[in-house]
């Protein structure tokens, strides 16, 4: 199978300020359930709630800093440089910077909104740390 993505969908973002997410490949631009791969572009100051998804998530960083707390601490990770979060641990993401952050994010199974299980949204549902 050979599918040329010619174009993103945009697709609604939470958090206390606007943040940009361009899905290549998903559920939702490709109908792809295995794997999403999304441009994420957030402003200064841009955090969401903390969540516990039931998929991995590889984030390399563009351009800025994202800032990405876990059970474990903190890590700033800037331009040049990527994170793994594995499924089943408790991360919250953040820009706090005046560049914000452009960053790639690839999760495993592709997101959903149904699987990412955010703090205040499902506390009730969240899974036990893997």
């Amino acid at each position: 199978m050979i599918e040329h993505i010619t174009s993103t969908t945009v697709v609604a973002a939470h958090g206390n300020k606007p943040k940009q997410i361009e899905e290549f490949i998903g559920r939702i631009n490709s109908g792809t359930p295995e794997v999403s791969v999304a441009r994420m572009r957030s402003p200064e100051g841009w955090m969401e709630p903390g969540q516990r998804p039931e998929f991995d998530e590889y984030s390399i960083v563009l351009h800025g800093m994202l800032r990405v707390e876990t059970e474990n601490g903190t890590h700033d990770v800037t331009a040049g440089q990527a994170i793994i979060v594995g499924k089943g641990e408790w991360v919250k993401y953040s820009t706090p910077l005046p560049e914000g952050a452009e960053y790639m994010a690839i999760c495993l199974p592709a997101f959903s909104p149904e699987t990412v299980y955010r703090d205040a949204e499902h506390a009730h549902e969240r899974p036990a740390t893997v």
